[in-house]
């Protein structure tokens, strides 16, 4: 199923657009790094079953050379030994600012995990790269973005 678009939502609010895009350039120059972020962008879109952006940053991760291995592992990160102890702390970061209600008492830990890998300007860009991409994702399931079917290679 491909669902209809809803509402054309960057048409009809272009000033907020053009701020989430800002937000994302930002990023960009940031030092956390494109595959991090795209690997954080990508598992935090499967959590919220957003289709458009799940496409799109697998399309950025393979296009970086990421290996389809550690792409299709994203959701089992835990159990495999594909990625890094920082993309590990980036990733147990990512789930837990975007399941807020849930896994209150560990986020000390994988806070003190963040701290560990990253230091204090690269955990609050990730924070607001976790930020930015929920709020994405809402709005690609809310207003049902559409995902052409195209080849990824």
């Amino acid at each position: 199923m491909n669902p209809t678009l809803r509402l054309n939502w960057s048409k009809l609010a272009p000033k907020s657009f053009e701020a989430f895009l800002s937000v994302n350039a930002t990023l960009e120059s940031s030092t956390l790094g494109k595959v991090l972020i795209d690997l954080v962008f990508a598992r935090v879109s499967q959590v919220n079953g957003c289709a458009y952006c799940l496409d799109m940053h697998v399309r950025d991760l393979r296009k970086q050379g990421e290996e389809w291995q550690r792409i299709n592992s994203l959701p089992t990160w835990r159990e495999v030994s594909f990625y890094s102890d920082r993309e590990r702390a980036a990733l147990a970061w990512a789930e837990s600012l975007t399941r807020l209600a849930d896994r209150h008492d560990e986020r000390d830990a994988e806070f003190a995990a963040l701290k560990a890998n990253f230091n204090d300007q690269e955990i609050a860009e990730l924070s607001v790269a976790i930020a930015q991409i929920n709020s994405w994702n809402r709005l690609g399931v809310g207003m049902r973005l559409p995902v052409a079917a195209k080849a990824i290679a």
